[in-house]
């Protein structure tokens, strides 16, 4: 079991399947901005402490342990890039349900999500840039594959920025029907999830299960890295529990499901980064629901 094979397979993926990923996470996204308020947003300047640690948190100490775990372990060039791009994802959409479970500031979680969601359309991309090309493996591949960041900022503003605009404009103009579908698409998301990461893996199952432990060990040691430093960084920031709890959820869930959006459509289906962002989307939710219940227990 060679892992460096993971950098010139291709995952079975048609157009088809793309198109019902994309339409997948919108649906995903409107879901998630149905939750939300323009005055959510409004806590951001009330309460500055804790929201601009998690944009800390998230956005810059994640994406640098991720570079620090790279360089570290030195996963096949192909992993490594899915670990930057998972790491320079925005939030993941089950993050508000996971901290209102872990009795933690929901407040702050959903202007985190709010926040993290609409400035991905330019973090994202320039994370991803900026990382992946700080190590020689990763930016080699980036050359060979000619990546256009504007292209990636386009494809991010039409899956994330329209549908939560839209959606922020439901809640405000027909409160109750947003309120009615937000129960309804907030299981849902989930379940959608979890179809697309199927049919990600339908047709290479036997490839996922060649390298599944390797595949289960670095993914159980980046997200455990994004746990940690949301916690840490709550802590040594002598945060109330509450705000504690939400950090360390909001770093550790990422919007994998965007990654795999970017992953087929521009890296066309790079065997090491769909595998490993496709198994982040699965694990996050068994980490993220253990640490919830443990805090919920508590």
């Amino acid at each position: 079991m060679n892992p460096t094979n993971l950098d010139s397979v291709r995952l079975n993926f048609s157009q088809g399947d793309l198109l019902l990923l994309n339409l997948a996470l919108a649906l995903i996204m409107y879901g998630v901005a149905l939750d939300l308020k323009w005055s959510d947003f409004q806590y951001l300047v009330k309460n500055p402490k804790g929201f601009f640690l998690g944009l800390l948190s998230q956005f810059i100490l994640l994406p640098l342990l991720t570079y620090l775990l790279v360089l570290t372990i030195q996963p096949p060039p192909s992993v490594a890039l899915g670990m930057f791009l998972v790491a320079a994802c925005p939030g993941g959409n089950v993050s508000n349900f996971l901290t209102s479970l872990a009795k933690g500031n929901s407040a702050l979680s959903v202007s985190l999500t709010a926040f993290s969601s609409s400035s991905s359309l330019f973090l994202t991309p320039l994370n991803f840039a900026l990382w992946a090309g700080l190590y020689a493996p990763t930016a080699l591949m980036l050359k060979e594959i000619s990546l256009d960041t504007v292209d990636v900022l386009v494809t991010v503003g039409l899956i994330l920025g329209i549908p939560l605009f839209l959606g922020i404009l439901t809640r405000q103009k027909l409160p109750r029907f947003a309120e009615k579908t937000s129960k309804i698409l907030r299981p849902l998301s989930i379940l959608i999830f979890a179809a697309f990461v199927v049919i990600a893996f339908a047709g290479n199952f036997s490839l996922f299960i060649q390298y599944i432990q390797l595949i289960f060990l670095w993914v159980l040691a980046h997200n455990l890295v994004a746990l940690l430093a949301g916690y840490i960084t709550g802590k040594i920031a002598r945060l109330p529990l509450a705000d504690i709890k939400t950090l360390t959820i909001e770093t550790g869930i990422q919007n994998s499901g965007l990654g795999l959006v970017l992953i087929f459509t521009y890296f066309d289906g790079l065997g090491g980064m769909a595998i490993i962002t496709a198994w982040w989307g699965i694990w996050h939710l068994i980490s993220g629901l253990g640490v919830a219940t443990f805090w919920n227990s508590k």
